[in-house]
């Protein structure tokens, strides 16, 4: 195995054009002393971070592998007191020593405070490698550095083209889809929310694949989500999925206790909507969905050891159950599949987040 070794430089009260240079030099060396040695040019990857919580991210970070952005800039954010006026900056080129044409990645920590995030695109500029995507990620807020990012300024493009955000840090379902349908109007949007219903959207639609069943679709009469508390949002998207691809129309649903229900209308009558927290929900995203046919079956998957677990009861009250393996991708997997996802386009997330925005109104 080949050793992996750091080139690091670092300076207080640094500037970003000395970080650009220092980076460059960096760069310059490691191909010089390691012939054929290249940067990876696949990624940018800007977050915006608080310092207190920096450790927390760099190891969620390192949790997502072969999927990691090939230039990382990240902006540790201090509040002060006493307010940060300079920028402190330590930058990194990691790779292989030896091999077959090695890949090297680069890492870039700027300390910065709360007066440079309003105009942080002007930090950020020159960090970033301009022709491949950049993604932004701010998992502790800071909506003003979001803001300077992806917006145009003086007719140019803005620094950052994708948001990498997580609705579930959002604590009212409502304000975090409007927040995510705002950003959509002018970048790409990434939502860990979305992601981590990925499984429970596959194992839907395939237990109507077979044509036998897919009429089943046309008649349903409700469907019931089951969620962390914290989580209503991964509800919200996943009914707003089946609207979207069922020709449902969105209504709101009303408050019920703790639950979210109410009656979308169909081409074939109304649909009943449940959206309920589960108490003893440990990981973040869904517990259980259950879709009721009109004529009195369901098929019900939930969460259970090796996959999601599946029921399927007919109208005659028998019951078939099984597994379904591999479901679940865990917080790193869901991380990791973020910043691939960031290089495609899901057009049927915007028609869920769509959905699940005349829901939540």
């Amino acid at each position: 195995m080949a050793e992996v070794v750091d080139s690091v430089w670092s300076e207080r009260g640094t500037s970003p054009g000395a970080i650009e240079a220092a980076l460059r030099a960096l760069l310059t060396e490691r191909h010089r002393g390691e012939l054929g040695a290249q940067p990876a040019r696949a990624l940018n990857l800007v977050c915006v971070v608080d310092r207190a919580w920096s450790g927390e991210i760099a190891n969620r970070l390192r949790g997502v592998g072969r999927l990691h952005a090939s230039r990382t800039v990240v902006c540790s954010v201090e509040t002060g007191p006493p307010a940060r006026t300079q920028l402190d900056a330590r930058v990194s080129v990691t790779g292989p020593v030896g091999g077959d044409a090695p890949l090297v990645r680069e890492t870039v920590v700027v300390s910065v405070g709360e007066r440079h995030l309003e105009h942080l695109d002007t930090i950020v500029d020159p960090l970033v490698v301009t022709d491949v995507a950049t993604v932004v990620w701010a998992p502790h807020g800071h909506p003003e550095a979001l803001d300077a990012l992806t917006t145009r300024f003086a007719g140019g493009p803005p620094i950052a083209q994708v948001v990498l955000v997580d609705s579930l840090d959002e604590p009212d379902p409502r304000a975090a889809l409007e927040r995510v349908g705002a950003l959509a109007r002018r970048a790409h949007v990434v939502d860990l929310s979305w992601l981590r219903g990925t499984p429970w959207r596959e194992r839907v639609a395939a237990a109507f694949d077979p044509p036998a069943r897919r009429p089943e679709l046309r008649r349903l009469a409700g469907v019931t989500v089951r969620h962390r508390r914290d989580s209503g949002v991964a509800a919200l998207l996943l009914a707003g999925w089946l609207a979207a691809r069922l020709g449902w129309r969105p209504a709101a649903l009303l408050r019920d206790g703790d639950a979210l229900t109410g009656r979308l209308t169909s081409r074939h009558g109304d649909v009943r909507v449940r959206l309920e927290p589960d108490a003893e929900m440990a990981a973040p995203g869904l517990c259980a969905i259950t879709l009721h046919g009109a004529s009195g079956g369901s098929l019900e998957l939930s969460r259970g050891i090796g996959g999601l677990r599946a029921r399927r009861s007919d109208p005659t009250g028998a019951q078939r159950t099984w597994t379904v393996l591999g479901a679940s991708r865990g917080e790193p997997g869901i991380l990791g599949e973020g910043l691939r996802q960031a290089l495609l386009r899901d057009p049927i997330f915007a028609e869920a987040l769509g959905a699940a925005r005349g829901m939540a109104a």
